[in-house]
């Protein structure tokens, strides 16, 4: 049976170390003297009042969290601080509806990117900071991180790691100890973030950019601080630069973390799912710019690659930027950049969607399945890196695929029979699914989720939050059989 206070234990932890990443922008504010201190200096205060009390009304009840323990806790923090996230908004912008704020706020930690903010380019630097750095702790999990700290605490990070973990394979551990695991992946992950940031210096961005837009490369959410996302340096060499951080942050950081510890290419070479994510990006960047070309969208093949390039690429890891309203080119291209956003991803990456070993393991149980009907004697398992595939991962799978298909059904009759247009009901709810950001139509790249009423919005909230968990966590915290003993 679960136990809250266990649980509300460690919540109260994380909302305390929560606030004190309030005190990055709150730097930011003083550094440029922007409008948002005193909001910055009242949200760390109620942020941290509020994990202090409920830290002293839990402080008797701490120990080892069990795996119920575990997802309920997952299910909390990615709702709760959410909420504390959306203080400095609504603070400084108090024409910002809660419903609004909470939508931004969930989309950036969540890494998906989508936004109900226009008028970036004169927001105060610190509010673009907050939702950038949001991206950045979100993109590879507030949680992963707090295992590394959580042990020091008296509280263990055994079950919250196997619980936050993407992808089907949960239990591969990368050291002998969860904590290292967690410190592993996150100096990866923070070396990457600071090589992307002095490079977007070096090809011509202020500081200020280099910093946020790493932090939203990297954590492939997409969030930018001006309208025109990547459009607005009109520079190649700086959409170069994201492409290559884009492409690196879609492999699963397990592989990068064993790649820099064996000082080896070997750990990419053995991993199923990267070669196969690579050929579908590059084949992906080929054919659509030989498409642009051919529909005549762009007078040479060089310009139809560069626009192709990034925004597939960026479509593609599910990270959300955009040179140009690719929305406006022939509809095979952008339906098809929304079909990559799907899987393309490397499980254990800062992606989202379905991820590229579930859509593999897909395929070669449909092959399996089709030679079972010619060969019905035969004994044919399936494999992955040479290795057979246990079919309790390919039911787990099955039954994955079934719920994401169901829920992007459910949740698109819930848009188109709220008013929402069908193309942008569906790109909606798949690219917030997916964690992607910008749609089509109403929701596509030159355009805001703000025209949205607040019922699609809380819809689109919720697809953002059941597509960063992988769906089974917050559908099994609400099922009644998790809270019966």
């Amino acid at each position: 049976m679960v136990r809250p206070v266990p649980v509300l234990h460690v919540l109260s932890v994380l909302i305390v170390i929560f606030a004190l990443s309030m005190l990055l922008p709150f730097g930011v504010s003083f550094l440029y003297g922007d409008p948002a201190q005193r909001p910055y200096a009242e949200a760390v205060l109620i942020t941290l009042a509020s994990g202090t009390v409920l830290w002293g009304a839990t402080r008797f009840g701490r120990g080892e969290l069990q795996p119920r323990d575990a997802l309920l806790l997952v299910a909390l923090v990615w709702t709760v601080l959410p909420a504390f996230a959306t203080l400095p908004l609504v603070l400084h912008l108090p024409e910002l509806s809660f419903t609004d704020a909470y939508f931004e706020t969930v989309a950036a930690l969540t890494t998906t990117g989508s936004t109900v903010l226009s008028g970036l380019d004169r927001l105060p630097p610190s509010i673009n900071f907050w939702r950038c750095e949001l991206q950045w702790l979100g993109g590879m999990g507030i949680i992963v991180l707090a295992v590394a700290i959580l042990p020091m605490l008296g509280i263990g990070g055994s079950q919250i790691m196997r619980a936050e973990t993407p992808g089907p394979m949960k239990d591969t551990r990368l050291a002998p100890r969860i904590i290292e695991t967690a410190k592993g992946l996150w100096l990866v992950y923070a070396a990457m973030t600071l090589a992307c940031a002095l490079t977007f210096k070096a090809v011509g961005m202020s500081w200020f950019d280099a910093v946020v837009h790493s932090f939203s490369t990297l954590s492939l959410g997409g969030f930018s601080s001006h309208d025109a996302s990547f459009a607005y340096f009109h520079s190649p060499a700086i959409e170069a630069v994201a492409i290559v951080f884009m492409v690196i942050a879609g492999i699963n950081f397990g592989t990068h973390f064993l790649a820099f510890r064996k000082l080896s290419l070997a750990p990419y070479r053995s991993d199923p799912e990267t070669g196969a994510y690579l050929a579908v990006l590059a084949v992906s960047v080929l054919g659509i710019a030989y498409f642009l070309l051919a529909h005549h969208v762009y007078p040479s093949f060089w310009t139809a690659l560069r626009h192709s390039a990034f925004n597939v690429v960026s479509i593609a890891t599910t990270t959300g930027f955009a040179s140009t309203d690719y929305s406006q080119w022939p509809i095979f291209a952008p339906v098809w950049m929304l079909f990559l956003c799907c899987f393309a991803t490397c499980s254990g990456s800062t992606g989202g969607g379905i991820k590229m070993i579930r859509a593999e393991l897909m395929v070669r149980q449909a092959l399996r399945e089709i030679m079972s009907i010619i060969h019905p004697r035969a004994y044919l398992p399936v494999k992955l890196a040479g290795q057979r595939v246990e079919n309790n991962i390919i039911f787990a799978v099955l039954a994955f695929m079934l719920i994401w298909g169901g829920s992007v059904i459910t949740m698109t009759m819930l848009l188109t029979a709220s008013g929402l247009d069908v193309v942008s009901a569906v790109s909606a709810v798949i690219v917030c699914l997916c964690n992607t950001g910008p749609g089509l139509n109403q929701v596509g790249p030159a355009a805001t989720y703000a025209g949205l009423n607040d019922f699609q919005t809380w819809v689109c909230t919720a697809a953002m939050l059941i597509g960063r968990l992988e769906l089974f966590t917050l559908f099994i915290v609400i099922t009644p059989a998790f809270w019966r003993k």
